[in-house]
This record gives structure tokens, C-alpha cells and sequence, in this order.
């Protein structure tokens, strides 16, 4: 089985081969979307369908960081705040708007929506609940990991080991969602 992979973030894509073990053909193609939706799910699709009228079967995501306090900013919007920018300063920008905040307002979550377009789409979701931390650690991950905390854990995403990440990160969540539904086929 053959299915497009459209992303331009390689972090992306070597977290997705860790977690779906399926013998499929991944080809991996950059598909200039204007990610314009109101939700994740919005976005996913848009960028999903957009493979598949090129090339055919596509899968595509949207993700991002959640903060309650900050009204679910930066959500859909997560990787283009402050666009261009490395993530280490749009961490430190994003602890500079939290740092009146006291441990229990630091609430947040990680969200995924994986799509799997074959002439209409399939929609996986993925969470996690934690917290933002007062100050950035780890280099394990990538993005907002170094500044979020799951709940249950007292280390932030990029402190935990790939395999630890794999087990309990959004995109896990959603991808093992689509694996499934993909093994089904």
C-alpha cells in the first residue's frame, strides 16, 4: 500500500514511522496548504485532501499547544506564531506571557488530528492534558515540548526518551488511531 505523507516537518515524520509499524509505502511530499481552519480537524483535512487530489491516498495532520489561561492560544495557530522564528524564542515569549500565572493556571494541552483522505476523510484525534512549565528544560523533543509538562509526569515532553514520548504524546495518540484503521484495510 501506497500513501502520501504530507508534511514539511521531518520532527513529524520520524515520530510517525516510530509509531505506525505497518508495511506501507510512505512517500513523503511538502504540500503548500494556506491553513486557514478554525480547528485542527479544519486544517488536518485540508492539507489530507490536498495530497490526495495530487497524488492519491494522503494522510496529513495539524497539531498544536493548547493554554487555557491564554484562551487555547496559540492553537491552530501554533506553528506559525511568531513565524520564522526558532522555537526556543517563541518558548521563552509564551513563559514571558505566563509568568504572572501560579502552578494550578498553567493548565494546557497537546492536540492532534491525523486524516487519512481516500475520496473522503478519516479523522483520528489525539490528546494530552498537562501543564505549561515555569521555565524551559530538555532537548529530546521539539516545538513547545521543552515547556510542557504531562500530568503524571514531573518532567516536560522533551525530557522524556522518544520511547516514553511515543507512548503517550497526541500524535501517538491519533496516529495509533489511524494505524488501526489503516491495518483494517
Amino acid at each position: 500500500m501506497k500513501v502520501i505523507l504530507s508534511t514539511s516537518n521531518p520532527n513529524k515524520v520520524r515520530e510517525i514511522f516510530e509509531i505506525i509499524d505497518l508495511d506501507i509505502e510512505w512517500v513523503v511530499k511538502k504540500i503548500e496548504v494556506e491553513e486557514d481552519g478554525e480547528t485542527f480537524e479544519e486544517n488536518a483535512i485540508k492539507k489530507a485532501k490536498a495530497a490526495y487530489d495530487l497524488y492519491g491516498p494522503a494522510v496529513a495532520d495539524d497539531s498544536g499547544l493548547e493554554i487555557y489561561a491564554l484562551d487555547n492560544f496559540p492553537g491552530v495557530k501554533s506553528a506559525r506564531f511568531m513565524e520564522g522564528v526558532d522555537y526556543s524564542v517563541k518558548n521563552a515569549k509564551i513563559l514571558e506571557m505566563m509568568k504572572d500565572l501560579k502552578a494550578d493556571e498553567r493548565g494546557a494541552r497537546f492536540s492532534c488530528v491525523a486524516v487519512y483522505y481516500d475520496e473522503k476523510p478519516h479523522v483520528f484525534k489525539g490528546v494530552i492534558e498537562g501543564k505549561i512549565a515555569f521555565e524551559a528544560h530538555g532537548k529530546n523533543g521539539f516545538g513547545y515540548d521543552p515547556i510542557f509538562i504531562p500530568y503524571g509526569y514531573e518532567k516536560s515532553m522533551a525530557e522524556l526518551s522518544r520511547e516514553e514520548k511515543n507512548k503517550i504524546s497526541h500524535r501517538a495518540k491519533a496516529f495509533r488511531k489511524l494505524s488501526e484503521f489503516l491495518s483494517e484495510m
